[in-house]
Formats: structure tokens, C-alpha cells, sequence
């Protein structure tokens, strides 16, 4: 399989289609090679549009959705973002193309070292990765010019926004474990946040002390 050939049909077909135009983004995808984040089993299938699962009852995320909360994070290059989730690591990889460094805390430990052997197959020296309770961030490192979440909790843990420089946004699934609102909320400099909901979605639920108590694992 060509899969360089399937990555460029993948942005053309199930992102510029559903109009994520940022070119930088649409770049960062052509640059990871979504093939090496799942098994060798569903390598095929690596440049569909859907998710897939990677074990631990876990999924990568599905194409578009990694590319719309991305592109929703309106980076410039030079940044400083938290990723709540690392999962497979392939968010983690898109946005190591377009920041300065990423921070990343997954709660599973198999999960992370899975992908930091990834990352450092792809040479990928700006992340940052931990194992540990994502809900409540990475407050030695804030505050951060943005944070993603690729899983869905009840509600906004205040140490996500307590973490966000001020103009900074969050890129965040909110809602029952069913189904979530992609939220993006934007710290202002009086202090408070703007809000705007994206789109419809569902996400894993975000396990920890902040998110989901109950053990999905």
C-alpha cells in the first residue's frame, strides 16, 4: 500500500471537503504518517474516515475530527499547547509539526510508551509526554497558549482554564458519555471566557478525578 498517496486522498477527500482550509494544518497531516499510530492489522485502514481502536478500550480519533480541533485551535506557530489524552499520539505528532512544544499526559501507561516509541521513530524531539491524571493538567508547565482534550467529560475542569494564558483557547468535548458538544472557550484578559460550541461529537470519557470517576478502563 502506498500510503503516502492514502494520506494525501485522506486530507483531500475528508478534510478539504469539510472545509478545513488552514493550509498549515492540512501540511501537518500530509507530514504524519497515520499508519504507524495503530496496529499493524489495521494498517490498511489507516486513512479511513473513522476512528479505530487501539486498545484499552481506547480509539485514534477519526481524520477530520483531529484536523477540525487542530485548525479550532488557531495556531500561529511558536506555541506552547497541553494535550489532555495522548491516546495513539497521533494528535500529539499533527501538532508537533505546527508548535514550538507539546505537552501530553496520558493516564494509561501501555498507551504512552506505545507512543513515545512512535515519536521517537519520527524523530519528534518538542514532546513533552507523562503518564498521570490528564483532569487536572500539567501545572508546573502553565500557563499554556492552548489545550486540547481528545476525550469527553461532564463538564470543564476550572484546571484546564486556570492553565490557559490569557487569549489562549481550549478545544474541549463536553456533555454525557453519549454524546458531547466540541466546546472552544477562549481565556479573556478581564478574567473570564469566551464560549463557542463547534459541532456535535463523541469521544472517549476523560477518567480521572476532574472527569468521569467511574472506571471505564
Amino acid at each position: 500500500m502506498d500510503y503516502a498517496v492514502a494520506r494525501r486522498r485522506m486530507v483531500e477527500s475528508q478534510i478539504v471537503r469539510r472545509n478545513i482550509t488552514d493550509q498549515a494544518v492540512l501540511d501537518a497531516l500530509l507530514k504524519t504518517p497515520r499508519h504507524l499510530f495503530v496496529d499493524e492489522g489495521l494498517r490498511p485502514h489507516a486513512y479511513s474516515d473513522a476512528s479505530l481502536p487501539i486498545g484499552e478500550k481506547q480509539t485514534i480519533s477519526q481524520p477530520f475530527m483531529v484536523a477540525a480541533m487542530t485548525a479550532a485551535l488557531g495556531l500561529t506557530g511558536g506555541e506552547r499547547i497541553l494535550e489532555i489524552g495522548t491516546g495513539s499520539g497521533y494528535q500529539t505528532a499533527v501538532l508537533s509539526h505546527l508548535v514550538s512544544r507539546v505537552y501530553t499526559i496520558e493516564r494509561i501507561s501501555i498507551l504512552a510508551s506505545r507512543a513515545r516509541r512512535v515519536f521517537d521513530q519520527l524523530h519528534l524531539t518538542n514532546v513533552n509526554l507523562k503518564v498521570g491524571d490528564g483532569t487536572i493538567g500539567w501545572k508546573d508547565q502553565a500557563p499554556f497558549d492552548g489545550i486540547i482534550v481528545t476525550a469527553g467529560g461532564p463538564e470543564v475542569p476550572t484546571e484546564f482554564l486556570e492553565q490557559l494564558a490569557v487569549g489562549a483557547p481550549l478545544v474541549v468535548p463536553v456533555g454525557p458519555l453519549d454524546r458531547q458538544k466540541l466546546l472552544r472557550l477562549v481565556r479573556t484578559s478581564d478574567g473570564g471566557f469566551s464560549r463557542e460550541e463547534l459541532m456535535d461529537c463523541r469521544f472517549v470519557p476523560l477518567i480521572g478525578e476532574k472527569g468521569w470517576l467511574n472506571d471505564a478502563s
